[in-house]
């Protein structure tokens, strides 16, 4: 069963295991879905890799119009408009089984995503009919155009105007547009500039507009299937009828937007994790030194079951956060007039959670691609093997969709907002744990629940970030934002929050439907993260507090500190054998056995 929460609000309330969405809950349609995808990438696409690699574009675009043809372009369009009209479960679904077509799933995901989106959410209706169809089934495919050449992190920043004309018909566009995926062969463009230089706002450009133009390949490091060029808008007349939403009001569609794609490119991750444990466990298996299986070697063991970890994390986090956003998405009437303000006011409430999802799902499966060819060895620098591009190819991740600086910076900002706006009672909460610093502290009691341990670092990593987050707020006042390194501190201890309770409550759920015996390996999985992520959050609540306080109040809240994090650390050396005995004999990732 799926609930509405608000945005944020796991930092200061507990979650039941019923209130969230899980792989476990899928149904046999969804299931149909991921099953069609897959056998869709492993038939039509996998056999096409090299000559995709190459920068084919004819073959790409016929590629993206047989998934169209498949449905799988649509799930994100209502079915008036010629989609699906799914749930946002099933859309992740797809994300993830998409991503094993390399820079193809990248070519798919920007025009479903980032390049449809913006006329599902804010198009009129007239927009949405005359569009909407073509995506849905590919005869048509999309770009997003909002970085330029002087203007990446500061969208705001963007120097391409738009003029209307004198008989208000028309806008003419001009300035240049960088990096734009897709550019090479798309037919429709979202592109933001500024009316009269002022008004941030959103366009719909046809490739066919006379003064469009693309410029020439860039020549990337990894992603090389993908097209990546120039979009340069020369004198453009765009019909007044092709502004998208509101004179001014572009930022609201392109940061909403951006939360959405940031949430995609989590999903991708956990699909790219999954291939590149597959692809290890295989090789540790095979690959023979001292005259057994490099996986028989405790270290190559330990590396596949922080591998299967990080992944399990990941994999809770993005499934818990789609079903927030189907949850709340999910009663709005897409061809209203207010569909568009109804959308982003949706997506905004977990615009928190999708930067966590992107931030934390970049970097884990950087870390899990990093291990794949250190597993590998001289093989993995070798192009033959497929992790090699796996490592090179995942390295975008942290830059596109707003760098992981600029998301760090986000979480925590706006969380701060919500509670300015009183959407959560967050400075009370952190008033009310300082009150209780010198109280006496619960010490670990015998329980018959099997996670209790776990559950009382979550409790208590909570209430460490709500003291350090109140003391910074305290602290800086008004020049918090210029804190950046306090706020990235605060952001990494909300992630691990979100990462230690979703993967507890996928766990339990596990366990309380399914039994011990299966949800055995989850449990580990969520014993040797919550372990670990709490001495991550408790360095990082350290270095806060050290930036902050001296002398006496240094002492004071050290001494807390201390007080608040001691407990008997598990034994993960054990836990992480256990399952990467797992990994090894299934030869991919796993959780339930």
């Amino acid at each position: 069963m799926v609930t509405t929460v608000k945005g944020g609000s796991f930092v200061i309330d507990s979650a039941d295991w019923n209130s969230v969405s899980t792989p476990e809950d899928l149904s046999g349609e969804q299931l149909m879905i991921a099953g069609t995808t897959e056998h869709f990438i492993e038939n039509e696409v996998l056999p096409h890799d090299e000559a995709l690699e190459k920068l084919d574009y004819g073959l790409t675009v016929r590629l993206i119009r047989k998934a169209g043809e498949l449905g799988l372009l649509g799930v994100d369009i209502p079915e008036p408009y010629g989609g699906l009209g799914l749930d946002k479960v099933s859309s992740t679904l797809i994300s993830e089984k998409l991503a094993r077509g390399s820079s193809f799933a990248l070519s798919v995901g920007a025009h479903v995503g980032i390049g449809t989106l913006p006329i599902v959410f804010f198009g009129t209706p007239e927009q949405k009919k005359r569009y909407l169809p073509d995506l849905a089934d590919g005869s048509k495919i999309a770009a997003y155009c909002l970085t330029e050449p002087s203007s990446g992190s500061d969208a705001l920043g963007a120097r391409t105007t738009a003029k209307l004309s004198e008989d208000g018909t028309y806008y003419e566009l001009n300035g240049t547009k960088q990096f734009i995926t897709n550019a090479g062969f798309a037919d429709v463009f979202i592109v933001y500039a500024k009316i009269n230089g002022k008004l941030f706002s959103a366009f719909i450009v046809e490739r066919s507009m006379e003064g469009v133009s693309i410029g020439p390949e860039e020549k990337k490091m990894g992603i090389k299937g993908s097209s990546t060029c120039p979009l340069i808008l020369e004198g453009v007349r765009v019909p007044v009828s092709n502004l998208l939403g509101e004179p001014g009001k572009g930022h609201l569609i392109a940061f909403n937007i951006l939360n959405i794609g940031r949430f995609k490119l989590g999903a991708g991750c956990v699909g790219g994790a999954k291939e590149a444990i597959a692809l290890s466990a295989s090789y540790a298996n095979e690959r023979t030194q001292f005259g057994k299986p490099i996986s028989s070697f405790p270290l190559i063991g330990q590396k596949l079951a922080e591998m299967n970890i990080v992944t399990y994390v990941l994999e809770s986090m993005v499934y818990r956060t789609a079903g927030l956003i189907d949850g709340i998405l999910q009663d709005i009437d897409l061809s209203s007039e207010q569909a568009g303000v109804q959308s982003a006011k949706g997506i905004a409430e977990y615009a928190l959670e999708c930067s966590i999802i992107k931030v934390f799902g970049t970097e884990a499966l950087d870390r899990v691609a990093d291990e794949g060819v250190q597993i590998h060895g001289g093989y993995g620098f070798i192009q033959e093997y497929k992790i090699e591009r796996i490592y090179r190819d995942s390295r975008i991740n942290r830059i596109f969709e707003g760098t992981n600086e600029i998301n760090r910076l986000l979480i925590p900002g706006t969380l701060l907002k919500k509670a300015m706006k009183g959407e959560l009672p967050l400075m009370e909460r952190a008033q009310s744990v300082q009150m209780s610093m010198l109280e006496p502290t619960s010490v670990r009691s015998e329980t018959d629940d099997r996670l209790g341990e776990e559950k009382r670092l979550l409790a208590t990593a909570k209430q460490i970030f709500l003291l350090i987050g109140g003391q910074a707020v305290q602290t800086y006042g008004m020049e918090l934002e210029e804190q950046q390194e306090v706020l990235s501190r605060l952001a990494d201890m909300m992630i691990r929050i979100y990462a230690m309770e979703s993967a507890l409550l996928r766990a339990e759920k596990i366990t309380a439907r399914s039994g011990a015996a299966k949800g055995g390996l989850a449990e580990a999985m969520t014993k040797v993260y919550v372990c670990e992520a709490f001495a991550e959050i408790e360095q990082a609540a350290k270095q806060n507090v050290a930036a902050m306080a001296s002398g006496d109040l240094l002492s004071l809240q050290l001494s807390v500190l201390r007080k608040w994090t001691r407990h008997t650390p598990v034994d993960t050396i054990s836990l992480k054998r256990r399952i990467a005995e797992s990994v090894k004999t299934e030869q991919r990732y796993t959780v339930i056995r």
